[in-house]
């Protein structure tokens, strides 16, 4: 058996009655976790599953969604985490990038096990041994099928514990999204060590802190966005308090996007006897290849600290390694890197030098193994921890008949780190009713990649070169030197 179904088989067996997923109204102990996840396998299996096939895989953090999982790997197959709001054209695009025939609902009891394809796909060696296969945003605008192997992911999970030390009396919350690895890694650690997952669907800033107390949390996986929110709101301030008097939480790991010297001042202020752990880490290199402990953060505010076990890394400018205290992009060696990116060979060549794998950001060393990020060297915007690619947007918005021309871009914002801009140019003929644009974007974009701002212009910004230029777009918006027209900003 594989590794990931083999270590939460052993977890079950050793558990069994004790709560290992909790959520919706809904809890399932250990032995019932196994025991569901088999009739899942076994529909699989009768259904003509071949080893090492796609199946996608309908989240929301829900407890039967973790059943489903381990039922899908028990089968043999490669799981494709898709969550339940995508909208349709976003669904059918990744059916048709994975060319899966089954696709698994966990929230029906018991798990539906629905056809959606006529034929098996293609046999792909990149899939042996495969336990995921992970969509992140690309720079050609579609996403990457990032395929990580059940092998390096548990192995992965063995270092990330040596660090943040996961037990049997840990009650964790996940308002992480189980489609990305953050979400993945917390949720698997917490059953692999006999926690309860305490699981929600999304992160509700008015009832965050009062679960924290009255579900007695140990630790939270969280990203920067969601502290923003929480310390926005003065009236959240006496539901923090109850959380500090008490004094369970623990751990708070937070990753997904920079945190910030300033926000990460706030978090240790207020949570003062809760350990802040920064995480820096990329869904190709299996997460977490930078750990910043309080120790460090106390010396070397801001950093993302230092490598986690068996991670190398080196500073360079075009593949040439840079001195000591130099910016230049950071790139990682690792033995539990992605197999590769899904029927893309170039695109995966192209993200390693050798056996490095080429992050886009921009960093240097301050203190010996102790780095810290200075930018990003790709456009992704991180909104709330989630990361978009303009040209997605771009794509999209240009496929609206009445739109000539789009452009996006991330302004840095207090809360959400960044909001995403959107500057459009009417067809010829044409004025824009930008309501029926967001009404477009619901069915071909997920909701996280909207746009927050909806500027509209005659033309794009040119740069020097003569190209369309994103920064001086940027550079405009933030000197306010263009306004978007009424009803332009996003309501939700």
């Amino acid at each position: 058996m594989r590794a990931l179904p083999a270590a939460l088989g052993h977890a079950c067996a050793l558990f069994g009655d004790a709560t290992a997923l909790t959520g919706a109204d809904v809890s399932i102990a250990y032995h019932a976790l196994a025991s569901d996840a088999r009739v899942v396998a076994r529909e699989l299996t009768a259904a003509g599953l071949q080893p090492n096939e796609p199946v996608h895989l309908t989240v929301s953090n829900h407890p039967r969604d973790v059943v489903a999982l381990l039922g899908i790997w028990l089968a043999g197959g490669v799981a494709v985490p898709m969550h339940r709001t995508n909208p349709a054209a976003v669904t059918a695009k990744l059916l048709a990038r994975t060319a899966a025939r089954f696709a698994v609902d966990g929230q029906a009891s018991p798990a539906t096990v629905a056809i959606v394809a006529p034929v098996p796909p293609p046999a792909r060696a990149l899939l042996e041994g495969a336990a995921f296969i992970v969509f992140t945003s690309g720079s050609t605008g579609e996403p990457k099928g990032a395929v990580i192997g059940h092998d390096a992911f548990h192995d992965k999970l063995q270092q990330i514990d040596s660090l943040l030390h996961f037990g049997p009396q840990d009650r964790t919350l996940l308002v992480l999204n189980i489609t990305f690895s953050f979400g993945l890694w917390f949720s698997l650690l917490t059953l692999l060590r006999g926690g309860t997952l305490v699981m929600h669907e999304k992160f509700d800033a008015a009832l965050f802190c009062d679960v924290l107390v009255d579900q007695r949390i140990t630790r939270v996986g969280m990203v920067p966005t969601m502290m923003r929110v929480l310390f926005a709101d003065a009236s959240f301030t006496s539901r923090i308090d109850r959380v500090v008097a008490q004094g369970t939480l623990a751990q708070i790991p937070i990753g997904g996007e920079s945190l910030g010297r300033s926000l990460a001042d706030t978090i240790r202020a207020r949570f003062a006897n809760t350990e802040l752990v920064d995480i820096y880490g990329l869904t190709e290199t299996a997460t977490c290849d930078f750990f910043a402990f309080p120790a460090d953060y106390a010396k070397h505010p801001g950093c993302i600290g230092r490598p986690s076990p068996n991670v190398a890394f080196r500073i360079v400018d075009d593949d040439e390694e840079l001195a000591r205290g130099a910016i230049g992009e950071l790139q990682i060696a690792t033995p539990y890197a992605m197999n590769g990116y899904l029927d893309a060979p170039e695109l995966t060549a192209a993200s390693f030098s050798g056996h490095w794998f080429r992050t886009g950001d921009l960093a240097r060393v301050v203190d010996g193994d102790v780095i810290e990020l200075m930018g990003r060297k790709k456009e992704i915007i991180s909104r709330g921890g989630n990361k978009v690619t303009p040209v997605e947007i771009e794509q999209v918005l240009c496929a609206h008949p009445d739109v000539a021309a789009a452009m996006a871009v991330g302004v840095e914002d207090a809360i959400l780190g960044e909001r995403i801009h959107v500057l459009l140019v009417a067809r010829s003929g044409t004025s824009l009713d930008l309501d029926a644009i967001r009404r477009f974007l619901d069915t071909r974009l997920e909701r996280f990649k909207h746009p927050d701002q909806i500027h509209v212009a005659d033309r794009l910004p040119i740069g020097r070169t003569g190209k369309a230029d994103r920064g001086q777009l940027r550079s405009t918006i933030l000197a306010g030197l263009i306004t978007p027209p009424a009803h332009a900003e996003r309501t939700s």
